[in-house]
């Protein structure tokens, strides 16, 4: 697919003007995939995949893989399902973007799979990562985005009327926090002069990192952009 065809497959939606520059600079993007998600098709990713590699000089696809089976069983499955579910999902969106790769890039130069779990042994990451555990405790603005987007989540689940057991918030605290450190410094992690974040939705603390003034606050070289399907593009599959 020519650069340029594969560029008009998505819209993109930079939250601020400076998020705009980031995307513009176009050293690297962070797309994140999420398990399980039914959006996520194979010609999704390698759309993705294609409109990164147009766009910007680094790509990474990057999937969560932690937490996934205890998210399950805190919402009702048996330990054993609920490790078969994760383990079932992980292994699909693994295929899809190693196929992805193999179609767009196969010499994996500029497009490379990444799960969450293998920033752990980062420094940065492990630095980002300790700072926003202590931060929930000492920083109540922090503290109220983490608490707001557990909500969130806790109330698309089937739940049968009853309130969230404190098992089910503190497994959804700890997914939200693994993420995190890739939403507020993925050039510190990564080592890139500048990084654009992109999710098919905004992402849940952008009102807080993206905030003027003191507090946690995305680095000044992270950004963060909605990216979505270009209406009327039948190529890429709804």
């Amino acid at each position: 697919m020519p650069p340029n065809a594969a560029a008009s497959l998505f819209q993109v939606a930079p939250y601020t003007a400076h998020c705009q520059v980031i995307c513009d600079d176009g050293d690297h993007v962070v797309i994140g995939i999420s398990p399980g998600n039914s959006y996520f098709s194979a010609q999704r990713i390698e759309d993705l995949a294609r409109w990164g590699l147009s766009q910007f000089k680094q790509v990474d696809l990057v999937h969560t893989d932690l937490y996934v089976a205890e998210m399950y069983e805190a919402f009702g499955y048996e330990p054993d399902s609920a490790r078969r579910k994760a383990v079932k999902n992980l292994r699909g969106v693994r295929a899809k973007v190693n196929n992805a790769i193999e179609a767009v890039d196969p010499g994996g130069l500029r497009l490379r799979a990444r799960p969450v779990s293998s920033f752990t042994d980062n420094p940065a990451y492990r630095d980002i990562h300790d700072r926003l555990q202590s931060r929930l405790s000492a920083d109540p603005e922090f503290r109220a985005t983490c608490d707001a987007l557990v909500e969130s989540y806790l109330s698309s689940k089937v739940l049968d009327g009853k309130a969230a057991t404190e098992r089910q918030r503190d497994v959804c605290l700890r997914y939200v926090c693994a993420e995190a450190p890739l939403f507020l410094d993925t050039p510190a992690i990564l080592g890139v002069p500048s990084s654009l974040n992109c999710y098919h939705q905004l992402l849940p603390m952008a009102e807080l990192l993206y905030s003027r003034g003191h507090g946690l606050r995305a680095s000044r070289n992270q950004g963060h952009a909605v990216v979505t399907p270009a209406e009327g593009d039948s190529h890429v599959s709804q």
